[in-house]
């Protein structure tokens, strides 16, 4: 099990070098930052001097080994467009982004199983057919165009709930949150339905699948024969051995979700960091982007590490497998 652990850990680690690497070669190909910085009289004399005070003026490599080795101590630079630390910059907006990404993840995972148990067990009924034909919206549709289908409806049309922004928050002891106001819970509903909806559905459908495959199990048929109540069939045997795959799937969603946060933010005006990155890149702000997107890393890499241990507990071939050395 440690062994696992450790191996796994190595992989993250060495995933989150390579993103960061990736990501930090791309900044060099969406322009200079010191074009935005200096006024139009701005001089050649200038230009080097605020380029060696930012460190532009030294080798990639050199730039990328000064990055990784103030990240690991939570320094991500000062912002080329505010003027102020990252770390500070990205503290104010991850509040908002978390609790979003909490509220759809939470959404599309309770909805997901429970409405891909429910069509896979009334699979021949018409509520069943109706509810797959219409997760083929939450599918297909890009979630820019479900975000704005969503305003017009509720915001433009009928008056119920606003279009952009988070409403009043309370500020906790540095973490400010909405859940504790009218107006924040109000503002929270149209992004969260937006963000969480495609997972939701492809959690649904994953799970009629899996739950249809394991319906036809050989144990499923012996079970029902002992006479056992569908309720315990479905829900004690069915489910337990669906969710083994699924879980993986759940876990991967929950990382996309804060990942691809940055849409449902720019559609709703939403301030979190996804809008933040969306700025920075339109001022070149090379620290914020950077630090934006190791963040989104770790998170992402942090939540497929912990699922992959549960994943290790769940399925007991794994732990057999691990005990006879393949």
């Amino acid at each position: 099990m440690l062994a696992y652990i450790i191996r796994r850990v190595a992989q993250s680690a060495l995933v989150l070098l390579i993103v960061g690497l990736v990501a930090f070669a791309m900044f060099r190909f969406v322009g200079d930052p010191i074009d935005n910085m200096l006024g139009q009289e701005r001089t050649a004399d200038d230009i080097e001097r605020l380029r060696g005070q930012l460190g532009l003026d030294q080798p990639f490599v050199v730039q990328y080994y000064r990055f990784l080795e103030n990240a690991v101590q939570g320094n991500f630079g000062v912002s080329y467009r505010q003027g102020r630390p990252v770390i500070d910059i990205l503290m104010e907006r991850a509040p908002a982004t978390l609790e979003l990404a909490a509220v759809s993840g939470i959404l599309a995972i309770i909805f997901g199983i429970a409405l891909g148990v429910f069509t896979a067990i009334r699979r021949n009924g018409i509520t069943a057919n109706l509810i797959m034909s219409g997760s083929l919206i939450g599918v297909s549709l890009p979630t820019f165009l479900i975000g704005i289908l969503l305003i017009y409806l509720f915001s433009v049309e009928l008056g119920w709930l606003p279009s952009f922004g988070r409403g009043e928050v309370v500020d906790l002891g540095g973490w400010s949150t909405g859940f504790l106001t009218a107006s924040g819970l109000k503002a929270l509903i149209l992004p969260s339905i937006t963000l969480g909806l495609y997972q939701m559905t492809l959690i649904m459908r994953l799970v009629r699948s899996e739950m249809l495959e394991v319906l036809r199990q050989d144990y499923i048929r012996f079970a029902r024969a002992r006479g056992l109540r569908d309720r315990t069939v479905h829900f004690r045997h069915a489910l337990k051995n669906t969710m083994v795959p699924v879980i993986t799937v759940i876990g991967l969603q929950v990382g996309a979700i804060i990942a691809f946060a940055i849409i449902t933010e720019t559609v709703f005006q939403w301030p979190g960091v996804g809008l933040l990155f969306i700025n920075a890149i339109q001022f070149v702000d090379i620290p914020v982007m950077a630090a934006y997107l190791m963040l989104i890393s770790v998170m992402f890499v942090g939540i497929n590490l912990i699922v992959d241990i549960l994943y290790f507990f769940i399925d007991p071939r794994l732990r057999v497998d691990r005990k006879g050395g393949h």
